[in-house]
């Protein structure tokens, strides 16, 4: 057997000893500066059964520590993490990736296959330049748009945090906050995401995670296009601080020519205007829940035309994102609409009733009480609300109808203006 400790020099060839393992930057950890213990020939790999070199550290503060579970041969075949086992470039299990570049990798799981098919993998590798996967992962296609959607561009440091405490579940945990273990309620075990196997993992098969995500693609939200065909233009959200226009053109360039570029850092997004509509097309298919720069995922929806925004200002306590708004007490309520054209519009200024005569002239106010009247000429400004008598000289008359005082020629102001003119 590989992992006997005999005389057999053959099999001790075989056992594998690195100086640094092959871990994702999850399981890494957030802390730069970390320490690592080394054990040469420490455990057998759960996948090939052959002794390698075991590392094991600790990712960071409050963390559980963490070692390498398969050797490297193993990690290099799949182009896996030693230790979560998920793909290093899309950080998703290998049933996914698999699934997503539609391949098929048969590692055997007898022992005699194993160890034929791991040597053979070996030399492969060496033959290598060793920064690329090997076999049928290799040669592979370089993307996936299902892969694109669903990778994960930040790391999730959520996995490293230590196992719940088995004790403070039954009620006997004696060590409260020196604890290094969760105290936490237990998931249900009847979750399929609380049975996972690790060999499972690696083969492809079985792996609850990847049904999970799966599943997740299949109902994931589609980007429809507009029926509007003057809407040329793509909005971008979710940019933060760091992406400058010229990453954001540096990307949006390779499917047309790019009208104006639009960034509202107040917002946090940005608005791309293609010169062409098949260019627009051509970078939403693109882009849609794929678009990732400087490590963040960026959102990709259409622009809204002109004629659309209009439509949705008239709509009474709705959000631009289309969720209803509660009243607020004590604002006064919505004024109506204008009328469409101006023939429309009522005359009725003064509210008055309609069965009264439009004819109605020289409506005065009287004096407050205790005041004299004023004398003839000077009296109380008259509302003339028709023609009736005599109409005034055409040089007295002024343009249109008289609806307010001031516009009164016979008030001692205006009388008064015409003369000094």
């Amino acid at each position: 057997m590989a992992t006997s400790l005999g005389a057999n020099t053959y099999n001790r060839q075989n056992w594998e000893d690195a100086d640094f393992p092959i871990l994702c930057q999850t399981c890494l950890g957030e802390n730069p500066y970390i320490r690592m213990s080394k054990e040469k020939y420490g455990k057998e790999c759960k996948i090939c059964a052959r002794p390698f070199t075991v590392f094991r550290w600790c990712p960071g503060t409050r963390m559980r520590f963490k070692k390498t579970e398969v050797c490297q041969t193993c990690s290099k075949m799949k182009n896996v993490c030693q230790t979560c086992l998920l793909d290093l470039e899309y950080g998703l299990p290998i049933q996914v990736r698999d699934t997503g570049l539609d391949i098929k990798d048969d590692v055997p799981k007898s022992d005699v296959n194993k160890e034929y098919y791991t040597q053979n993998a070996e030399r492969e590798i060496g033959n290598s330049d060793g920064t690329r996967p090997v076999g049928l992962l290799g040669k592979a296609p370089s993307s996936s748009e299902m892969l694109l959607k669903l990778a994960r561009t930040t790391p999730y440091y959520k996995r490293n945090r230590p196992h719940i405490c088995s004790f403070w579940v039954k009620g006997e945990c004696k060590r409260g906050e020196e604890c290094p273990y969760r105290h936490e309620k237990p998931t249900d075990p009847d979750d399929p995401l609380a049975d996972q196997n690790i060999k499972d993992r690696y083969y492809g098969i079985n792996d609850p995670v990847a049904d999970k995500l799966l599943k997740r693609a299949s109902t994931m939200p589609r980007l429809d296009t507009p029926e509007d065909k003057t809407i040329t233009t793509l909005y971008v959200g979710g940019m933060g601080d760091t992406i400058s226009d010229a990453e954001l053109r540096n990307h949006f360039y390779q499917f047309g020519e790019i009208r104006t570029t639009t960034i509202v850092q107040r917002q946090q997004c940005a608005f791309i205007q293609f010169a062409t509509r098949q260019a627009a097309e051509l970078a939403a298919e693109k882009s849609f829940n794929k678009l990732i720069i400087n490590g963040r995922r960026l959102t990709v929806k259409w622009g809204r035309s002109q004629a659309a925004r209009g439509k949705e200002s008239f709509q009474d306590g709705v959000s631009e994102m289309g969720t209803r708004l509660d009243p607020v007490p004590g604002l006064p309520g919505a004024l109506p609409p204008p009328p469409a054209l101006e023939e429309d519009a009522p005359t009725n200024y003064f509210n008055l009733d309609p069965g009264t005569s439009p004819n109605v002239m020289n409506i005065s106010l009287p004096p407050p009480p205790g005041i004299n009247p004023p004398p003839p000429g000077f009296g109380a400004p008259m509302f003339h609300m028709g023609s009736m008598g005599p109409p005034p000289p055409m040089g007295m008359r002024p343009p249109g109808h008289i609806h307010y005082p001031s516009q009164d020629p016979q008030r001692m102001g205006a009388h008064a203006a015409r003369h000094g003119d």
